[in-house]
């Protein structure tokens, strides 16, 4: 949709007035380093062009409008600055919400109301970060059209405690900032402790980055999610009553391994392997993408999947499916989930001329084996929110 069509829908939506603001921000895909950035650990995703689009313009009182393309049967949504809190009802501007909810709480008001049409093309609930692109590109919006003081790691920072502090899932950093922060054509290295980064050139040659999604809502990813953050804190104070560690990050493989005995609990002891071992393949993988070793970098995307199958449990029979099949091919790389999980999508590193082929033979097989046809998207790497 274009930026004439996005402006013409506006104004049939709240009706004549001053040219509303355009803005966007990408979706997320995460290419290793799963459930680890509420562990201090590192990650790896990079942002994408596909996302969400903004439209906004300030009002003179407090009153707030939304309406969102992709929900059109919901018609137009309001409240007013004076009563920012969550309701079911409010729907997806909760998390436009949430972003007014955060930036409260560091006392910042905007003083007048605004109307806000939304347009995303990241299928919801397909994993690749359709609310954390909305929270940041709202953020990115309000910043521009009040005039606020805040950078890029804020935004990211404001979305993360819009997901914590007003919907009531307890995630990390990683997707608001890989948004936030994006590069073009890079990855961002993130150690979600420190919240120092660095961006790591994506230099794909012959292959690309293709996203396989089961289509396939991921119905438990947030509880589920609370759930596994429980457990792994669980483990961490199990091994803190004889390591000094502030995290799971922190333990190196040799260390988990002469003490992982000391988390009795077998299904705490399976998630913080996960992590350990995770958080070391991150790393390695960060190595092996510089090094322009993308063999070895889908060998590390391999194991990562098992681990999240077998030691963190959050792969589905669907998500298992696209995976197992895209490792049949000739020219697969290297394949795994990414998100939450329990749905959403998988991504994989194939060679170019062997795209068309491998989504002909996955998307065959995952339709007999599912009962429904899959989706694939060959990822365009994109940079952080911008205005249009």
């Amino acid at each position: 949709m274009t930026k004439t069509e996005l402006a013409q829908a506006f104004f049939r939506t709240f009706g004549p007035g001053k040219e509303p603001r355009c803005f966007f921000a990408g979706g997320r895909v995460n290419l290793i380093g799963e459930y680890v950035d509420f562990n201090g650990g590192h990650v790896l995703p990079c942002a994408l062009t596909m996302g969400t689009w903004g439209l906004l313009r300030r009002r003179s009182d407090d009153r707030l409008r939304f309406y969102s393309l992709n929900f059109p049967q919901l018609g137009v949504l309001e409240g007013t600055l004076s009563n920012i809190r969550f309701q079911e009802r409010n729907q997806w501007t909760n998390y436009v919400l949430g972003m007014l909810f955060a930036l409260e709480e560091r006392g910042i008001a905007l003083g007048s109301g605004f109307e806000l049409l939304v347009y995303g093309n990241i299928p919801n609930g397909s994993g690749l970060s359709s609310s954390a692109s909305l929270e940041v590109v709202t953020g990115a919006a309000l910043r521009a059209c009040y005039g606020l003081d805040v950078t890029d790691m804020e935004l990211a920072l404001l979305g993360q405690r819009t997901e914590n502090g007003f919907i009531g899932l307890n995630s990390g950093i990683m997707d608001q900032f890989s948004i936030a922060l994006g590069k073009e054509n890079a990855a961002v290295f993130l150690d979600t402790g420190t919240l120092s980064y660095e961006y790591v050139p994506v230099e794909l040659g012959d292959k690309v980055i293709l996203i396989m999604n089961t289509c396939k809502r991921r119905t438990l990813a947030d509880s589920k999610y609370n759930e596994r953050r429980s457990e792994c804190e669980s483990a961490l104070k199990a091994l803190q009553k004889v390591l000094p560690v502030k995290d799971l990050a922190s333990v190196d493989l040799r260390t988990f391994e002469a003490n992982k005995h000391l988390i009795e609990n077998e299904i705490d002891r399976a998630r913080a392997e996960h992590v350990v071992y995770e958080c070391a393949r991150t790393v390695e993988a960060c190595k092996k993408l510089r090094a322009g070793d993308l063999i070895s970098f889908g060998r590390l995307m391999d194991a990562s999947h098992d681990s999240l199958r077998d030691l963190f449990a959050v792969s589905c029979r669907e998500l298992d499916t696209l995976v197992a099949e895209a490792r049949k091919c000739p020219g697969v790389l290297g394949a795994r989930m990414t998100g939450a999980g329990f749905g959403g999508c998988a991504v994989a590193i194939v060679q170019k001329n062997a795209v068309d082929e491998v989504m002909e033979r996955v998307g065959a097989a995952y339709e007999a084996a599912i009962g429904y046809p899959c989706a694939f998207y060959v990822a365009s790497i994109g940079g952080g929110p911008k205005e249009l």
